[in-house]
Formats: C-alpha cells, sequence, structure tokens
C-alpha cells in the first residue's frame, strides 16, 4: 500500500491533526530524492523507527535547480513522490519550494525532525525552528557513503 501524496498544506496538517487525536508521533524528514538509492532508504527507515507515522517532503523542481544546478533534478517532483510514496517505511508525502523546511515545520509542528548523518544535532539547519515549538531532531540512517550526485558523475563517466 501507498503512503498518501498530500500537496495541500491545508489537508496536510488535517490528516495530521487526526493522527495525533489517535495518539501518533509525527517524524518528518525531507531531501531532494532525486535518484533513489540505499542511503536514501536506510536515512527513511531510521526517520520512521523514531515514530508512528512518518511524513516526507520533497524539494520541489525549482528548488533543486536552485541547491543543485542545471541538469537537476533528473527526474520530476511527481515521479519522485510516487517513488518516495512507494516505499512501506513512508505514510506521507508532500512537497516545498523553499530553500529550507523551516516554514513547513512551523506549520505542521511534528515531533520529531528527522535529519540523516551528514548533519550532526547542533548543524541541522531548522534546528532552532525545531526547538523553538518543542520538537526533537534525530540524526538518522547510515553513514553519508552514497550520493545522487556521486550516482550521476558515475554515469557520465567522471
Amino acid at each position: 500500500m501507498s503512503a498518501l501524496v498530500i500537496t495541500d498544506h491545508d489537508a496536510l496538517e488535517r490528516e495530521l491533526s487526526e493522527r495525533r487525536a489517535r495518539g501518533e508521533r509525527i517524524v518528518f524528514a525531507n531531501g531532494c530524492f532525486d535518484l533513489v538509492h540505499v542511503g536514501h532508504v536506510r536515512y527513511l527507515e531510521g526517520a520512521k523507527a523514531c515514530g508512528d507515522t512518518l511524513l516526507v517532503a520533497l524539494n520541489d523542481d525549482e528548488s533543486i535547480r536552485k541547491l543543485k544546478g542545471e541538469g537537476r533534478p533528473t527526474q520530476p517532483i511527481d515521479e519522485r513522490m510516487e517513488l518516495i510514496a512507494a516505499l512501506r517505511c513512508v505514510d506521507l508525502v508532500t512537497r516545498f519550494g523553499e530553500g529550507t523546511v523551516d516554514a513547513l515545520l512551523r506549520r505542521l509542528k511534528p515531533d520529531v525532525h528527522a535529519k540523516g548523518t551528514d548533519y550532526t544535532v547542533d548543524t541541522v539547519p531548522e534546528r532552532d525552528t525545531v526547538r523553538a515549538y518543542g520538537g526533537e531532531i534525530a540524526i538518522v540512517g547510515d553513514p553519508k557513503d552514497h550520493s545522487s550526485t556521486d550516482i550521476l558523475r558515475f554515469l557520465r563517466g567522471e
């Protein structure tokens, strides 16, 4: 069964409210997920282990171009969301267009903001936002030994 893809953030707020009313702990993860690899799967599985509902927010196409440059993303947002929604550890999927997820975190206030091991609790860009509303930060996944950028370089023969 695929996760729910909810791009309307008002509807997403309502869905999270219902889950909280059932006593569920909400975990939030985010990323580009341009070329899904094992590091992404391990990150999301680690995030899911921190709670009951895993919400994954994906950078939209324009924000990826700003972060990664022309030629990225390699797959459009709708296809990337569909791929992430197909992972059994993921419950909800959405997208965002800003450079960080601060605004979405302030709005949704997940219990846990999960980030990969390329961060520490003190280097998470959104740490002040999460702390301000009383959320937790969790560093999850395997060591950062995998990257979509490295895969693309390999495919280009660089």
